[in-house]
Parts: structure tokens; C-alpha cells; sequence
């Protein structure tokens, strides 16, 4: 039989010819993909970490037999489903490898439909592996979840999927620390163009004179390196998600530019003869009303129509305050995991801050307050003190953690200014960070 790689595969083991070729036929019967192998070592370069089938195979083999081809799966990846076959005697063997990790196994003579039924929950069980694997890692790279089950929350996640679907401009509104990037993220990865990396722009870090190469690019030759000038990130977006952070703070002569890239979707860098096309989605996102900035004179009134397709607002949490407690649990648990802290205090002064607390700096204020709970930070005179009893280490971690967090805030996440006033090189600092959990893009808004 040939391998497959267009769907799920099973990888069936046995050294009996005259076995393996009956229940391959099975299988193959039933609809599944399945690939025949005569012995234990041909088949483990086809295994890694993202297999996406399952193995099925005899204990009794020569050279490496069936526990031994099931101990080396797993330790490529446990949750590869591995099911064994045997005969009566090895039963209690059997049993034993399930105990170990094994999925199931089937003992000889064993019915056809019994095989295939023990196969596709295998199949099933390995399709749910990955696919929990893939929303954990997709959730693990973006700062702050879309949680909540408020109505204004559910409408939001609701027509993030409709519109990501659809292909067409986005404005984004909703203020400091909502999750305007979170949602661009979303809008993307749900969109056709998710093969692409979106490309983010912050319209407000972008020093006036650079500007348009940055965004545009340039075809010049840089004469200090004799190199030619750089792509620009629209040009980075083709087929892909452009995001202009906070882009009411684009100049005006860079906002004349930008309308026809949005009218034409072509870009003439700085120094062409001529535009090019490009095939690029944008989402821009704002903190204000950007009709105001309109009236004040401050942004382009045709800029604003081609970019408001479609606005979406992300509401504040005063907004919705029965989302505070689930996201604060979120946070929680993620930053105890982050930082190896299974036991911390939530007491009166933790409970009263979040129901009385207007969270102005929104989702990443809640999340920096949860962190500063596990911490134990004194970041609100409710929280509870460490624990005179407390390990030394402990000790020592937790006021580690509070310098970094004040120096942070002090610096607003500048990495250079905080290097200099903790007088640490940057790949200890961005150590420590990390094992305490600590995250400077939140300091910077």
C-alpha cells in the first residue's frame, strides 16, 4: 500500500506477511488510509512529533518488537495513539502497556470490525490531540485572550469569524489595552490570506521622516551602504493582513499616500518609475473616535471612508464588568504556570479592587493586576502580604520580580533604559523576564 499524506494514516506493524496483508485489506475495506511495514525499525522514520495517525502493532516481533516500538513513539510523542496486538499469553503484558501509555490493544483471533472500531476512535482520539494543540499554541501567541460571555462579547467573537471570512477592510475601535491587536490577529488567522504573516504597524512609533519608507519602501541605493533601499511593510503584506496600529496619528502626507494604495491596492515606492500591485487586506485600529480627528482636521474625511468598510468596537471592561472575573481567573492561572507558583492569596482587598475599579487601562491593566496578585506585588494597598514564613528563595524571587515590574513601569517597557538602571546585560534581564513572567510589551502603552 502507499503512504498517504493527505489524511490521516494508520502504520500497521507485523513480521507475519500473511497477517499483515489480511488486515491492511481490512482496513483499506473500511476507508482508511493505512501503510504496511514488516518490522519495527522501517517504520519509526515515518513518526514525528506531527504524525497526524496512529500506529497499530505486534508485540512479538524479532530485533525491536511491539512495547519497544511503542516506548520509542513515545518518547517522540506520547499522545500518538499505539495499539498492540497479541496473543493470549501476553495479555498481562498488554495490560501493563496500557498502564504505560499504550491506547488499547487487540488479542488474537480478533473480529474485523473490532480492528477497524479500535482504529477510528484512535484516529479520532489523535485528530483532537492535535487540534487542541494547535488553538493552545494559537492562544499562547497572542497577549490577551477575547474572553467573555457577556452579549457585547459574544456579538464580537461572533462577527470577527463572519468578517474574517469576507476579505474586506476593517476598523477597528476600542481604547488602550481592549485588544485591537488581539482582534486583527483573529481577523487574520480565520482569513484566506493565514498561510501569510500579518504585518503590524504602529502608526504612532513611526518617526515623521521615515515614514513613508518604512511604509512604501524605497528603490533608492542607500549611499552609506550601497545596498538597495528596503522592501516597506506594505509591500511585506501582499497576500497577506496589513495592521496600522493607533493610525490616527498618521501624518497627513503620509495619509495622502496611503488612500490610493487602499483605492488602487498598488504602492509606488520611493525612487520607482512605477506603482505595483499589491493584494493585501488592511485593518486599522484606532483608541479615539476617528470621526473626531476628522472634524478637527487632523485625519483625511476620504481616508476614513475607505477605511470604515466595516468598523468593529471592542467595548471597555466598565462595559462589561461580567467578564472581569473570568478574565481575571485566566490571567491567574497563566501567570501561576508562568511562574511556578501554585499557591497564592486572593483576599477581601483582591475581590473589592476588581468590583470597584473602573480598569481604564482595560484588559491589560486586569492582566498586569492579576500577575501582581500571584507576585504578591504591593501594587493596591487591599493586597495581602507575603508570609513572614516564607522560603527564602521565594523571598528573593518575589522581590527580584517587584524591582523588574517597578523599573518596567518606570521605563514603560524601554528594555535599553531598564538595562542601564538595573545595570544587567540584556539576555539576563530578558531571562529573568521570562522565568517571572513578565512581559515588557505591557508596559508600553
Amino acid at each position: 500500500m502507499s503512504f498517504f499524506t493527505d489524511k490521516q494514516t494508520i502504520l500497521f506493524v507485523d513480521d507475519d506477511a500473511a497477517l499483515r496483508e489480511a488486515n491492511v485489506q481490512t482496513l483499506d475495506l473500511a476507508g482508511l488510509a493505512v501503510a504496511a511495514f514488516p518490522d519495527a525499525q522501517s517504520v519509526l522514520p515515518r513518526i514525528d512529533a506531527g504524525f497526524t495517525g496512529v500506529v497499530v502493532t505486534d508485540i512479538r516481533m524479532p530485533g525491536m518488537d511491539g512495547l519497544e516500538l511503542r516506548a520509542a513513539i513515545h518518547a517522540i510523542d506520547p499522545d500518538i495513539p499505539v495499539i498492540l496486538i497479541t496473543g493470549h499469553a501476553d495479555v498481562a503484558m498488554a495490560v501493563r502497556a496500557l498502564h504505560d501509555g499504550a491506547f488499547d490493544f487487540l488479542a488474537k483471533p480478533f473480529a474485523a470490525d473490532h480492528l477497524v472500531g479500535i482504529a477510528r476512535r484512535a484516529l479520532a482520539h489523535r485528530a483532537l490531540v492535535l487540534d487542541n494543540r494547535r488553538l493552545t499554541a494559537a492562544a499562547a501567541a497572542i497577549d490577551s485572550p477575547l474572553i467573555g460571555e457577556s452579549p457585547a462579547m459574544v456579538r464580537l467573537r461572533e462577527t470577527i469569524a463572519q468578517l474574517a471570512q469576507a476579505d474586506i477592510d476593517v476598523l477597528i475601535e476600542g481604547e488602550t489595552g481592549t485588544g485591537k491587536e488581539l482582534v486583527a490577529h483573529m481577523l487574520h488567522r480565520q482569513s484566506r490570506r493565514s498561510a501569510g504573516s500579518l504585518v503590524a504597524v504602529n502608526c504612532a512609533a513611526l518617526p515623521q521622516e521615515l515614514a513613508e519608507a518604512e511604509l512604501f519602501g524605497s528603490d533608492l541605493i542607500d549611499r552609506s551602504s550601497g545596498k538597495l533601499g528596503q522592501a516597506g511593510r506594505i509591500r511585506s503584506a501582499h497576500r497577506s493582513t496589513l495592521f496600522l496600529d493607533e493610525i490616527d496619528t498618521m501624518h497627513p502626507s503620509v495619509q495622502a499616500k496611503l488612500l490610493r494604495v487602499i483605492e488602487e491596492r498598488e504602492v509606488q515606492p520611493i525612487g520607482a518609475a512605477a506603482p505595483e500591485p499589491v493584494d493585501l487586506r488592511v485593518v486599522a485600529a484606532t483608541k479615539t473616535d476617528l470621526m473626531d480627528a476628522v472634524r478637527g482636521g487632523d485625519f483625511r474625511e476620504d481616508l476614513y471612508y475607505r477605511l470604515h468598510v466595516v468598523k468593529l468596537r471592542i467595548p471597555p471592561l466598565r462595559e462589561r464588568r461580567s467578564d472581569i472575573p473570568q478574565t481575571f481567573a485566566f490571567f491567574l492561572d497563566e501567570a501561576a504556570a508562568k511562574m511556578g507558583m501554585a499557591q497564592f492569596q486572593i483576599d477581601d482587598g483582591v475581590r473589592r479592587h476588581l468590583v470597584e475599579h473602573d480598569w481604564p487601562g482595560n484588559v491589560r491593566e486586569l492582566k498586569n493586576f492579576a500577575y501582581s496578585v500571584v507576585l504578591d506585588l504591593p501594587s493596591d494597598p487591599g493586597l495581602s502580604a507575603m508570609p513572614t514564613d516564607a522560603p527564602l528563595a521565594e523571598r528573593v524571587r518575589r522581590f527580584e520580580a517587584t524591582i523588574i515590574h517597578d523599573t518596567m513601569a518606570q521605563t514603560r517597557g524601554n528594555i535599553a533604559e531598564t538595562m542601564a538602571r538595573l545595570r544587567l546585560p540584556r539576555k539576563t534581564l530578558y531571562d529573568k523576564m521570562q522565568k517571572l513572567g513578565i512581559d515588557p510589551k505591557s508596559f508600553r502603552n
